[in-house]
């Protein structure tokens, strides 16, 4: 028998081959819930050491029935979808990746800003469909001398920004988080939301999704927008109140929105799908690269490893928890 179990919630992954590679180092085996529902999942964790998640939800019930469980893992970036008071509650320390897709993230999220002021997607339909015209989509305006603002500025609009300034670009951003000399030594601009929203071309989203950010791009905010300016949202999908959004686009409030995250994952009766000819949408994929799959993986079952050999954690969203078991 194993000394250990850890428990996968879900998986998105071709094979949990670098994770178990991980884990064997501590001889503990890989359980994997056959559907991500709450009574597959507590069937494969119930008694497992450590969870790992990657969408599933992982309610304040679900953690209360983990009799063994010291941490909770996710294949991710954000945790939105795991219950933190209620983990920290029971003592258990949740992990995150905060680390692992970055230049993916940021390569998207000035790919879809291209894409949308270029209007690339629009014109290789058109010309797909027998229709070569260029008058069908002017007017173009050039980017060198427009603004982008990026709302928060961690490590992946950290990356996006020079990214943006090499095409001639001036970046802002707006995040209350972030020190002056960071953003200086970027070679950005620091400005409350309000001026932001007044003077970008385009906004691009990388907030985390909490309370404060749910439908923080309503319909106030797109009336403060510049009637031609572009959304990109590759962070989370209720950061942006989509059907504020598709009313903004059909007044003519914004010229356009590029989105690599929704509301609803996958949508279901969006207005925002019938808007095919200023708007983009990809199907949550701005993380993905075979390498970056690799890391996710392994990054995330290093976590584990760290917690059940009694170390600390390089990335916990609840270092609160590791204080307490310190102290006890």
């Amino acid at each position: 028998m194993p000394a250990k179990f850890v428990a996968v919630t879900d998986s998105v992954f071709p094979n949990l081959d670098p994770a178990r590679e991980v884990l064997a180092k501590i001889g503990a085996e890989v359980r994997l819930a056959k559907e991500p529902t709450p009574g597959a999942i507590l069937e494969v964790a119930h008694d497992a050491d450590a969870v790992l998640t990657t969408y599933a939800k992982i309610t304040a019930g679900m953690i209360s029935q983990l009799t063994r469980c010291r941490v909770i893992g996710r294949f991710g970036i954000g945790v939105d979808n795991v219950d933190i008071p209620a983990a920290t509650t029971a003592g258990i320390v949740v992990t995150r990746v905060p680390d692992y897709c970055l230049d993916e993230v940021s390569d998207h999220a000035m790919a879809l800003l291209l894409a949308l002021v270029r209007k690339i997607p629009s014109s290789n339909a058109r010309t797909h469909a027998g229709h070569w015209e260029m008058r069908a989509v002017v007017p173009i305006h050039r980017l060198r001398g427009t603004v982008l603002g990026l709302v928060a500025f961690g490590q992946i609009p950290q990356l996006v920004a020079p990214k943006a300034q090499a095409f001639g670009i001036r970046v802002v951003t707006y995040d209350p988080y972030v020190s002056k000399q960071l953003a200086e030594r970027a070679g950005v601009e620091q400005m409350e939301f309000d001026e932001l929203l007044k003077i970008s071309d385009y906004i691009s989203i990388h907030t985390p999704l909490v309370p404060a950010t749910h439908h923080l791009f309503n319909a106030d905010v797109f009336r403060r927008m510049k009637p031609t300016a572009y959304l990109i949202n590759t962070a989370r999908g209720p950061i942006v109140d989509e059907a504020a959004l598709a009313d903004a686009l059909d007044r003519g409030q914004l010229a356009g929105a590029a989105l690599d995250v929704m509301e609803q994952e996958p949508p279901s009766g969006s207005r925002i799908l019938g808007l095919r000819d200023n708007v983009i949408v990809t199907p949550h994929t701005s993380f993905y690269s075979e390498e970056s799959l690799v890391d996710l993986q392994t990054k995330a079952a290093e976590e584990v490893v760290r917690v059940l050999s009694g170390q600390a954690p390089r990335n916990p969203v609840n270092p609160e928890v590791l204080k307490t078991a310190h102290a006890v």
